[in-house]
């Protein structure tokens, strides 16, 4: 008798110990998985607002479940809006007790730079995974301390650069992938627009602004995209055409990059003109993104005929349920910390070429 109430004990033990660790009820330690992960959206401003928020309405492996704000007027807003419960919206005194709250899977930081380490980090340290909006950080070292802080805290990082989630910039991507065309000879890329606003924290610097971390990373990596590779070495200008208000930060900048294979690129950003293109000459061939770097589309030609045109119906949700599907089945993110901090590398090395009137190696 003894013996089967042993194998008994055994047996159920054994049971509880298989269903407890099950593939299929594992995420984020030992909550079951979830159809759709829970986003909560630190920052309300324009880019929540009027891009992300909407977005979430269309996604399909994720959706808006909190919000984060200092500016309690915006709430009542938000929850007639998007249904969001009272016990998933924080301010930014308590914003750590989003720790122990289970509807939240994931916090997207979309706050000026200046305040992006601190809050990634934070989320980071409550046990949430990490979406950051780009300039991922106004420094590389602050990069590097959120990327460490995830890596410890044993969740995933991933930095908003929708144009990686659009086909269209996907496919520009795959012909030097694929040497279609042979080597890249020279690269030219732009992205600004004219920004009209004189108090924004784009032209505060102790916010994190100058238009480099802005639309200047949208250069960058327009030249590191269709290069493959990453930049050795850069010769930079920064200037204003309206002092008055780019007193702090540089309102233009221009810089070219040198890549490990020879290829050059010449870079354009501005918060002074409106540009959005990019052009690759190859060994064999050439190829014409205009826009490459617009919310509403982008598209473009090769020299062979070919036409870059696939259509997207929303980037910021493709991008959300791309970084969200990544999560559920515990696969690399598509933009992880590291792409993040290549840019800003870049960025730090243009400031500095800019300043001391040199080329500076990267």
């Amino acid at each position: 008798m003894r013996n089967h109430r042993r194998e008994f004990i055994l047996k159920a033990g054994i049971i509880a110990t298989t269903t407890a660790f099950a593939p299929n009820t594992l995420f984020c330690g030992s909550r079951p998985q979830k159809e759709k992960l829970g986003i909560a959206l630190v920052g309300l401003g324009y880019y929540s607002a009027d891009l992300l928020a909407p977005a979430l309405l269309l996604t399909q492996h994720c959706e808006l479940k909190g919000i984060v704000t200092g500016s309690p007027e915006k709430i009542p807003v938000w929850k007639t809006k998007y249904g969001i419960a009272d016990k998933n919206i924080y301010n930014y005194q308590n914003f750590d007790e989003i720790a122990n709250n289970v509807d939240i899977d994931v916090v997207y930081v979309v706050l000026p730079p200046s305040m992006h380490a601190e809050y990634s980090i934070r989320a980071a340290k409550a046990g949430k995974h990490v979406w950051c909006e780009k300039p991922m950080a106004p420094s590389v070292s602050e990069c590097e301390a959120m990327i460490k802080a995830c890596n410890d805290n044993k969740v995933k990082l991933s930095i908003g650069y929708r144009c990686q989630h659009d086909p269209n910039i996907q496919a520009y991507m795959n012909v030097v992938k694929e040497q279609k065309f042979g080597k890249v000879r020279m690269v030219t890329s732009a992205a600004g627009y004219f920004d009209g606003r004189t108090t924004h924290w784009k032209q505060k610097k102790a916010m994190g602004g100058g238009v480099m971390g802005d639309m200047g990373v949208y250069a960058i990596q327009g030249a590191r995209l269709a290069t493959g590779e990453e930049p050795i070495s850069v010769l930079a200008q920064t200037s204003t055409t309206r002092p008055e208000i780019y007193h702090e930060v540089e309102e233009t900048a221009m810089f070219q990059l040198e890549f490990p294979s020879g290829a050059r690129a010449a870079c354009h950003t501005s918060y002074g003109m409106q540009m959005n293109y990019l052009k690759v000459t190859y060994e064999k061939g050439s190829l014409q993104m205009e826009p490459h770097s617009s919310y509403g589309g982008n598209n473009g030609s090769m020299s062979d005929g070919t036409i870059i045109n696939i259509p997207l119906e929303n980037q910021q949700a493709r991008q959300m349920d791309d970084d969200a599907l990544a999560l559920k089945n515990g696969e690399p993110m598509m933009v992880p910390g590291e792409e993040g901090l290549r840019d800003i590398r870049v960025v730090e090395a243009i400031y500095k070429s800019a300043a001391q009137n040199c080329q500076v190696k990267i």
